[in-house]
């Protein structure tokens, strides 16, 4: 069983443990985290130390996940494990109790929790997370550190750029496109292709206002 570090000591941190824990896959050696302080205890597991603790004590590692909830600062701390650790492995955390179809593809570092369907050649980009009970349908793909919120669904076909959320309950139908660093609020209904840098929400969804790269989305 290969041991790994979680990279987040959060709420969100203790959904992708929980997924971790099912997979049965991996022994989580600790956590770390900038903002808690060392001895600080999740679930029974000890935030070791922060991004300082990665360079010293790799040898008693093999790889690890990014456990941020926020898409544009969950991408800046892979980034710093990478300049840190060019060669440290992310981890791909699936749920036994989430359906992975025929043709799909996962990437690196992605988390797919219980109950989540990611349906036929379906590609979902690196350090994506897919929350409880989405569902991605056919031919359909996804950049990297894209979220979908709980019970958030696409259609066939559809694209969704880099960094993008799709928020509680959307629903994007089959064909569409949304764009990279875009925001579907919760509980829309997308009928058209959105574009990059947008909040859009309502039913039909569309385009709120303008949004900036990094901006967080909660």
């Amino acid at each position: 069983m290969q041991n790994i570090i979680v990279y987040g000591a959060s709420g969100h941190a203790k959904a992708v443990i929980d997924t971790i824990e099912k997979t049965g896959l991996y022994r989580i050696a600790g956590l770390l985290d900038d903002n808690k302080p060392s001895g600080t205890t999740i679930y029974g597991y000890e935030v070791l130390g922060d991004k300082s603790w990665l360079a010293a004590n790799l040898d008693s590692i093999s790889g690890g996940i990014v456990a941020i909830g926020d898409t544009w600062l969950r991408s800046k701390v892979a980034a710093k494990i990478t300049d840190i650790l060019p060669r440290f492995s992310f981890i791909t955390a699936i749920h036994p109790a989430a359906s992975i179809a025929r043709g799909a593809q996962i990437g690196a570092g992605s988390v797919i929790m219980a109950g989540s369907v990611v349906n036929s050649d379906t590609t979902i980009g690196e350090h994506c997370v897919l929350y409880s009970q989405t569902s991605v349908d056919h031919d359909s793909s996804l950049g990297s550190f894209v979220t979908l919120a709980p019970k958030a669904a696409t259609g066939g076909s559809v694209s969704i750029g880099d960094y993008s959320v799709v928020s509680i309950g959307a629903n994007i139908i089959h064909g569409k496109t949304i764009g990279e660093h875009t925001v579907i609020g919760a509980g829309s209904t997308v009928l058209t292709d959105i574009p990059s840098y947008k909040v859009a929400y309502g039913t039909p969804a569309k385009v709120i206002r303008a949004r900036e790269k990094g901006e967080r989305y909660l």
